[in-house]
């Protein structure tokens, strides 16, 4: 693969090999951000663990201190009371039966978070194979299944994330914008991986943490040292 000059420099300031702390690391990060737009600054996190097995699943949601950088389009299922609770905790689309009909039948996903209360969530499994490829369909584990829509509403707004496993094992996690600078960027990490630490399953055993990487939308990968996080 071929790769720009921007790119080609912002690798020049990568030690290959090296195992970088925390702060040296988001230095790194921030300098590579060099795109004309705010590029978002993302951690991997490889974990020993085999999410085959349904004790050794690593979910949750946390909401980063500094936000995401990211506007967040909330789509609440809901009714009643709960419907103008949402409406007034600031969503961007509130309903029921005819969200669910236009997503399935216009295709329409101008949203990044869905809430459901409880009592949707019949109406909401009709929706299953449109939301879960895209990591979008509500879960109680995740905060998105919820009695006080309101709430999430408002964690979602101020910057909450779900992280979880993919295939291989790795978690994928937005921590802000390269605007951010290292000091909030690394608020937001030590939150992110502090979640992910308390949630290490019993089940597991040796090494937890097994890789950690730091990346811009353009930029190469920083490797920080997995060790440093206690796990």
């Amino acid at each position: 693969m071929k790769h720009g000059k921007k790119y080609n420099e912002s690798v020049k300031l990568v030690e290959t090999g090296k195992f970088y702390d925390v702060e040296e690391a988001l230095d790194i990060a921030v300098k590579t951000g060099t795109a004309k737009f705010d590029e978002t600054v993302e951690i991997h996190v490889r974990l020993g663990v085999d999410s085959r097995h349904a004790d050794q699943q690593v979910r949750g949601a946390v909401v980063l201190p500094n936000g995401t950088g990211k506007k967040v389009r909330t789509l609440v299922i809901t009714k009643g009371d709960n419907a103008k609770a949402a409406e007034e905790a600031g969503s961007d689309y509130v309903g029921a039966e005819e969200v669910v009909a236009k997503i399935q039948n216009e295709g329409w996903l101008d949203f990044d978070v869905v809430i459901a209360s409880p009592d949707m969530m019949g109406l909401v499994g009709r929706l299953g194979k449109v939301l879960g490829p895209r990591g979008l369909m509500p879960t109680p584990k995740a905060g998105t299944v919820t009695p006080d829509v309101a709430k999430a509403v408002t964690e979602a707004k101020a910057g909450k994330i779900e992280y979880r496993l993919d295939k291989t094992n790795i978690i994928h996690c937005p921590i802000g914008k390269v605007s951010f600078g290292t000091a909030k960027l690394k608020e937001n990490l030590d939150t992110l991986m502090g979640a992910i630490v308390k949630a290490k399953p019993a089940a597991t055993k040796g090494q937890y943490i097994k890789s950690c990487t730091i990346a811009t939308t353009m930029g190469p990968g920083v490797k920080l040292n997995p060790n440093k996080f206690g796990a």
